[in-house]
């Protein structure tokens, strides 16, 4: 197996690797060599990935105690990490008056809340061991304002001004820090809304000058480029793999 990427040996945490997208990260990681670990919010959601891990750690991460402690087993188990993927969201398609509270701190609470935590953790041991690779996933919606996004969206927004404090702080410390930030993709989020929504297809791809949705390989190898030595000076940056969304 060719080792261009330098991923062979590589310590990786993928959080929500349970998720469609985090089991392609996992696979990809896992392709290229690394030794790769898996956090998210049952053991049910990690089945089937035994094969590909060194271990798994169950944790509700929208939690911030458990969120920081299933980072740190992981690192303890590990002798460390050199890679963290945040890979964990929720969305819920609708008006933003028509959000009860408790909707709104769910979506904040998942998608924030466990980024900032999870990240956090993840990052003191790599600024110790004076390297690392951060990778956050963000999305178009925290850029544009998509209409019925709205704490979806806040919650990217944030997580890319998250990303980019992280990325200055840690910098001098050999840590990078970035986001990916995938438009259209054919993930279970994207199948479920079409199921509900099927005419909605192709007013979506319409949207995409590249006319088509993504692919999971067309997102998992930018992280995998992040995460390598090759992507050592790139830090504090938002990729989009969109198919060109955002340029129109």
């Amino acid at each position: 197996m060719s080792d261009w990427l330098g991923l062979t040996g590589r310590r990786v945490l993928i959080a929500g690797g349970g998720g469609t997208i985090g089991r392609a990260l996992v696979d990809g990681f896992a392709t290229a060599g690394a030794t790769v670990a898996v956090t998210d919010v049952s053991d049910d959601a990690m089945a089937g990935l035994a094969d590909q891990t060194a271990m798994s750690r169950a944790a509700d991460l929208s939690d911030a105690g458990a969120a920081r402690a299933a980072v740190s087993a992981v690192r303890d188990a590990l002798g460390g990490l050199d890679v963290f993927v945040h890979c964990v969201g929720i969305n819920d398609r609708r008006p933003i008056e028509d959000y009860s509270a408790s909707e709104f701190d769910k979506i904040i609470a998942v998608n924030l809340t466990s980024a900032f935590h999870t990240a956090t953790e993840a990052v003191v041991g790599m600024r110790e061991q004076r390297s690392g690779r951060i990778v956050f996933f963000s999305s178009v919606a925290g850029r544009s304002g998509h209409k019925h996004h709205g704490p979806y969206a806040a919650t990217k927004g944030a997580i890319n001004q998250l990303m980019r404090v992280i990325a200055h702080e840690y910098a001098e410390h050999g840590v990078t820090a970035n986001a990916v930030a995938p438009g259209y993709m054919d993930t279970t989020l994207t199948r479920s809304y079409l199921a509900a929504n099927p005419d909605k297809r192709a007013a979506l791809i319409e949207l995409i000058p590249a006319g088509r949705f993504g692919t999971l390989s067309e997102v998992v190898d930018p992280v995998l480029f992040l995460c390598s030595p090759h992507a050592s000076f790139i830090t504090g940056q938002v990729l989009y793999i969109d198919g060109g969304r955002t340029i129109v």
